[in-house]
C-alpha cells in the first residue's frame, strides 16, 4: 500500500543537524574516548616496527628530500638579508646577551667542554713549531737588539726555539699544565663577570652592538648560509653519501628505539594523547560545528536525498508508519473488547 511521504528530513534538517553535532561531540570527541582510542591503537609501536626496516627508513628520507631541497632553495639573498637587517638584528640588539653568554660559559667551563678545543690548539701549536723552526727562529730573531753579535743571536734564538717547542709539548701532554689551569680560571672569571660585573656586562653589550651594526652583517650571514646550503644540497643529492646514509641510519634507529623501548614509547604516547585531548578541547567545537553549518547550507531536497542515500528511505516514513500501526493495534483491541462478553 503506498504510504504518503511526510517530508520529515526537509522540515527538520536544522534540528537534525544540531542533534547530530551534539551527539558527535558528546559521544566521540570526549577526552576519555580520544585518549582510549589513541592508546589502544598503539600508533608509535606500529610506527617503530615500520621505520625499523631500512627500506622504509630510506623511503621516508626519499619522500621528504624534495620538500627539504625546495625549502632550502627558496630562501634567496634579498629575503634573508631583509630578515637579518630588519627583524633579527634589531631584536638581538634589544636582548641582553651578557647573562645568557655568562651562564653558557659557566656551564662549558664546569663540564670541561672546552678541553677538546684546548687539546686541538695545543697540538696544532706544537706541530707548527716543530715543522716551521725557521719561521719561529725568524720571529724570535726579529726582536734581538741591533748591536747584538749575530753568533749570539743565533745561539740565543736556537735555545729559545727549543724551549718553546718543549713548552708547547708540555702544554699538549699535561692535562693539568699551568696554561690549561689558567685558561680554566680565565673562563670562570669571565663567566662570573658576564653575569654579575656591570663593567664586563657593558663591554659585552657594546661589542655585540658594534658587531651587529656592521654593514656587512647581512651579506656575511647570507654568504655563510649559501655555503652551508650548497654543501647540504650536494650531500643530499648523493644517494650513497655519508649524509644520506647517516639519515637513513638515524631514522631506522629511531624506529628500533620506538619498537624496543617500552618506557620511552609509553612517555611519548602519553604526551601525544595529551596533545590530542588538548587540541580537541580547544578546537573540538569548531570541528563539530562544521556538521551543523554544512547541513544548514543544504536545501530540503538535497538533505533528504543525501541522508536517504546512507540510511534508506525508511526514515521518512517512521512517523506515519507509527501512526498506522498504532491505529491498527487500537482497532484490534477495541474489536476484541466488543466481542468479549461484558
Amino acid at each position: 500500500m503506498p504510504i504518503p511521504h511526510t517530508a520529515l528530513i526537509p522540515r527538520r534538517k536544522d534540528a537534525l543537524a544540531e542533534s547530530l553535532e551534539e551527539f558527535v561531540s558528546q559521544n566521540f570527541l570526549t577526552p576519555q574516548t580520544l585518549r582510549e582510542r589513541y592508546l589502544d591503537a598503539e600508533v608509535l609501536l606500529r610506527v617503530g616496527h615500520w621505520l625499523s626496516k631500512p627500506e622504509h627508513a630510506e623511503r621516508v628520507i626519499t619522500e621528504a628530500l624534495p620538500m627539504v631541497q625546495r625549502g632550502l632553495r627558496s630562501v634567496d639573498e634579498e629575503v634573508l638579508t631583509e630578515f637579518v637587517d630588519q627583524t633579527l638584528t634589531p631584536r638581538l640588539k634589544q636582548e641582553p646577551i651578557s647573562p645568557l653568554a655568562g651562564h653558557l660559559l659557566e656551564a662549558i667551563e664546569r663540564d670541561g667542554a672546552h678541553h677538546g678545543l684546548v687539546d686541538i690548539a695545543a697540538n696544532e701549536l706544537h706541530s707548527w713549531m716543530v715543522s716551521h723552526p725557521g719561521e719561529v727562529a725568524a720571529i724570535i730573531g726579529s726582536r734581538a737588539p741591533w748591536w747584538s753579535p749575530q753568533w749570539v743571536d743565533a745561539k740565543v734564538t736556537g735555545r729559545i726555539t727549543g724551549e718553546l717547542v718543549a713548552w708547547a709539548e708540555q702544554v699538549r701532554d699535561q692535562p693539568h699544565h699551568q696554561v690549561r689551569l689558567a685558561i680554566d680560571s680565565y673562563l670562570r672569571d669571565l663567566a662570573h663577570g658576564l653575569q654579575n660585573d656591570p663593567v664586563t656586562m657593558a663591554k659585552a653589550e657594546d661589542l655585540k652592538v658594534a658587531v651587529l651594526s656592521h654593514p656587512q652583517v647581512g651579506s656575511t650571514v647570507f654568504a655563510l648560509w649559501e655555503a652551508t646550503r650548497e654543501a647540504v644540497l650536494e650531500a643530499l643529492d648523493d644517494a650513497q653519501g655519508q649524509l644520506r646514509t647517516r639519515l637513513n641510519d638515524e631514522v631506522s634507529g629511531l624506529g628500533a628505539k620506538l619498537r624496543e623501548d617500552e618506557a620511552l614509547r609509553s612517555r611519548l604516547d602519553s604526551w601525544i594523547a595529551d596533545l590530542v585531548v588538548a587540541g580537541v578541547d580547544r578546537y573540538g567545537a569548531e570541528v563539530t560545528s562544521v556538521i551543523t553549518s554544512t547541513i544548514r547550507a543544504w536545501d530540503g531536497k538535497l538533505a533528504a536525498d543525501r541522508i536517504e542515500l546512507h540510511v534508506g528511505r525508511d526514515l521518512q516514513f517512521i512517523r506515519i508508519n507509527g501512526t498506522v500501526v498504532g491505529a491498527l493495534v487500537g482497532l484490534v483491541i477495541h474489536a476484541i473488547s466488543q466481542l468479549l462478553p461484558g
